[in-house]
C-alpha cells in the first residue's frame, strides 16, 4: 500500500494538465487549518508554500492566510519550547539535588522529548519546500487533486483529504479500518464499486515510501527471537518523471459532531508489484497511468469499464529504484 507519496504541491504542474484552481475551496481549507491548530500537521509543506508567488488577488489571499498561519504556528511553537525547556531545568536541578526523584526523571524525559519534537516542526517551517520529505502527504492529509467537475466537465484542481471515507460509512467506521488511502485493484468492482467509474482523479508525484520489514528486504528470514523492524524505503520511476497516480474521491458531508463543512477525500490505487518492488520487500504499487490516457481516465463512463480496466494494466514503463529514507539509512547503518 502506498502510505506516504511525495506529492508536487506546484499548481503549475496541474495547471498543464488542463486544470483550475478551485480557489475558494483553498481559501476555505487555509483559513481552516489555520484556527484548528493542524497547519503544521494536516497541510505538507510544499502545498503551505505553493502560493508564495501569488499571481492574482485569489492567490494572494491564500498567502496571506499562509503567512499568518505560519507566525502563529511558529509562535505557539516557541512557546512550546519554552515552557518544556523551563521544566526540563527545573527537573534537572532536583535530579542534581540530594534527593532525586522518579517524577524528576520523567519530566526531564518528556521535556526533552517534546522539545526535539517542537523545534523539528519550527525547522520545517523555515525549510525550502523541496527540502527532502516537505511535500509528503500522509493517510489524513491534504494535497491537491486533478479532477473533472459533473456538472461543467471543467478539470480543476481541489484539496482533497488523503484518506477516502466511503460511501454509507460514517467518520466511526472510517476509524475502525482506516486503510482506505489504498485502493486495491483487485477490489475496485467490489469495494470501491461506487466510485470506480464515477469519480476519477490524479495526484502529480515524483517518488513514494512504503514502510517493509527489514528482513524481507534482506531476502532473509527472521532470526530465532529477533523481533520484525519494519524500515522505510523510498521508490523513484527511473526515468525520472513525473507518475500520474490514479485515485478515486468522494465529497463527505459533515457528520453532527465534525467541522461544520464538507470535505472531499481519496484513495490512491494500487496493483500487484512489479518485481523490482516485491524485491523490496513490499507487496502493493501505485499506478502511474500513462499521459495519454489522461483524458479517458479523468472522463469515465461506469456503464464501460474495460477501457478503465485497460489504463490501470498499462502503466507507465519504468523501473522503481529503492532505497532506504535516509533516517532509515542512518539507523541500520
Amino acid at each position: 500500500m502506498c502510505y506516504s507519496a511525495q506529492i508536487f504541491a506546484d499548481f503549475r504542474k496541474y495547471e498543464r494538465l488542463g486544470g483550475a484552481l478551485d480557489l475558494r475551496a483553498f481559501v476555505k481549507m487555509f483559513w481552516q487549518r489555520r484556527k484548528s491548530g493542524d497547519w503544521v500537521r494536516k497541510v505538507p509543506k510544499a502545498m503551505r508554500d505553493a502560493f508564495a508567488n501569488p499571481r492574482d488577488a485569489g492567490e494572494a489571499e491564500i498567502n496571506a492566510i499562509a503567512i499568518d498561519a505560519n507566525r502563529s504556528a511558529a509562535l505557539a511553537l516557541e512557546t512550546e519550547i519554552a515552557e518544556q525547556t523551563e521544566r526540563k531545568l527545573k527537573a534537572d536541578a532536583v535530579l542534581a539535588s540530594p534527593k532525586p526523584t522518579k517524577k524528576a526523571e520523567n519530566d526531564r524525559r518528556v521535556a526533552g522529548n517534546k522539545i526535539e519534537a517542537a523545534q523539528a516542526k519550527l525547522d520545517q517551517l523555515g525549510a525550502t519546500a523541496n527540502a527532502e520529505g516537505l511535500g509528503r502527504i500522509w493517510p489524513g492529509s491534504y494535497c491537491p487533486v486533478l479532477v473533472r467537475d459533473h456538472k461543467t466537465g471543467e478539470r480543476l484542481i481541489r484539496r482533497m483529504r488523503y484518506r477516502c471515507r466511503l460511501p454509507g460509512w460514517t467518520a466511526k467506521d472510517e476509524a475502525l479500518k482506516p486503510g482506505t488511502y489504498n485502493a486495491r485493484q483487485d477490489k475496485l468492482s467490489t469495494v470501491w464499486k461506487k466510485l470506480f467509474g464515477w469519480n476519477h482523479g490524479i495526484v502529480v508525484a515524483s517518488r513514494f515510501y512504503e514502510s517493509v520489514s527489514l528482513h524481507r528486504l534482506q531476502h532473509r528470514e527472521l532470526a530465532p527471537g529477533e523481533r520484525d523492524i519494519s524500515v522505510e524505503i523510498r521508490f523513484e520511476p527511473e526515468p525520472r518523471q513525473d507518475m500520474l497516480l490514479a485515485c478515486l474521491w468522494r465529497y463527505v458531508e459533515p457528520e453532527h459532531d465534525e467541522e461544520g463543512a464538507g470535505f472531499y477525500s481519496f484513495a490512491i490505487i494500487t496493483r500487484e508489484p512489479p518485481a523490482e518492488v516485491q524485491d523490496a520487500g513490499h507487496d502493493r504499487c501505485v499506478i502511474a497511468i500513462r499521459p495519454e490516457n489522461v483524458d479517458v481516465w479523468l472522463n469515465p463512463d461506469p456503464h464501460d469499464l474495460a477501457p478503465l480496466y485497460a489504463i490501470l494494466d498499462d502503466p507507465i514503463d519504468a523501473f522503481y529504484q529503492h532505497e532506504l529514507a535516509k533516517k532509515e539509512a542512518e539507523e541500520v547503518a
